[in-house]
């Protein structure tokens, strides 16, 4: 049975602990740990954690509680735990090629991945956006789109790591098609929802409030929308945000687009922080992720909470039954 992988992410942060903790897991499916094995060791001594570190060497029996699989990924310098080293940034990289490799040669169903510390790695002199950028490329697709969800609401975004100055220019007809058809897509192919409802934020406050408060819903947002609307599709025109996220308007909805960062995801994070989840839409395999970053400080204190990556390897394995 093919293998999910999980990147262990930033050796500095706390993504080497939470991946300790898919030990106390049982799934059918095998699920390898992609990090350096004399690393994730040590640090199952350091947190006390009675786990039997088996080398991944292509299994496909699932392990048992108390056994976790590592394909060993070698680091480049020691971890001094809270401190980022970005002599290491090609380690955290290598986990993300070998991962997206894995998964688009067949070798794997997909991959959910730890936090990565983007800053570092750009400190090196590698330009790194993110995850979803970097598989985007690897995939060599046009256009992805990142969702995140809770076990009640689903958020997906028009655009992702932009200055807010920047957003306005980015949202034009083509990219929201091309977002809106990728969500479209994967709700009904991936989540199975066969007639998905959509509610849409608008740009600006009150959606532009006819205009006074900006044109961009009735120039550029409003007349996509009404292409979908018009196929049958069950799609919301542009809707204040400060109004759209509210239980009466959420009770029947299946997802809902936001037009950049920072205008839905605190209120899915304000929801379901620590279980909820990044998926990424657009690629020809299945990617999750935590939604929470490194928190350097946790590191080796025993502190830090794996939930977000339990749900995140849950969910990536039952898109794989699907």
């Amino acid at each position: 049975m093919l293998p999910l992988y999980v990147t262990s992410g930033e050796p500095a942060g706390i993504g080497p602990d939470i991946c300790l903790s898919l030990a106390d897991r049982i799934d059918e499916r095998p699920i390898v740990v992609l990090a350096d094995i004399n690393m994730l060791r040590d640090r199952a001594k350091i947190l006390n954690k009675n786990i039997e570190i088996i080398e991944f060497m292509g299994q496909t029996e699932s392990s048992a509680s108390g056994q976790l699989y590592v394909e060993h990924v070698p680091l480049y310098e020691d971890v001094v735990l809270g401190e980022l080293n970005p002599q290491n940034s090609a380690y955290v990289l290598e986990q993300l090629h070998r991962s997206a490799d894995y998964a688009m040669s067949g070798k794997s169903v997909g991959v959910a991945t730890a936090p990565v510390q983007k800053s570092v790695i750009n400190d090196a002199g590698i330009h790194f956006s993110g995850h979803t950028e970097y598989y985007q490329e690897f995939a060599g697709v046009n256009r992805v789109v990142m969702m995140l969800a809770t076990k009640t609401l689903r958020v997906a975004l028009a655009t992702t790591h932009l200055p807010l100055r920047d957003v306005a220019d980015a949202i034009t007809k083509a990219r929201l098609h091309q977002v809106i058809d990728i969500l479209i897509h994967d709700l009904k192919t991936k989540f199975k929802i066969n007639h998905p409802r959509i509610l849409v934020c608008g740009l600006n406050p009150h959606a532009g409030e006819g205009g006074y408060l900006g044109r961009e819903e009735i120039d550029t947002i409003n007349p996509v929308l009404e292409d979908y609307r018009t196929q049958g599709i069950d799609m919301s025109l542009s809707m204040p945000a400060d109004t759209l996220f509210t239980p009466e308007n959420l009770k029947n909805a299946d997802a809902v687009l936001a037009m950049y960062h920072d205008q839905g995801l605190p209120v899915l994070k304000s929801q379901g922080f620590g279980e909820a989840i990044n998926i990424t839409l657009g690629l020809p395999f299945i990617r999750t992720s935590v939604d929470h970053g490194t928190a350097l400080s946790l590191a080796g204190t025993g502190l830090a909470k794996g939930s977000s990556l339990h749900v995140a390897v849950d969910l990536a394995l039952d898109l794989a039954r699907n």
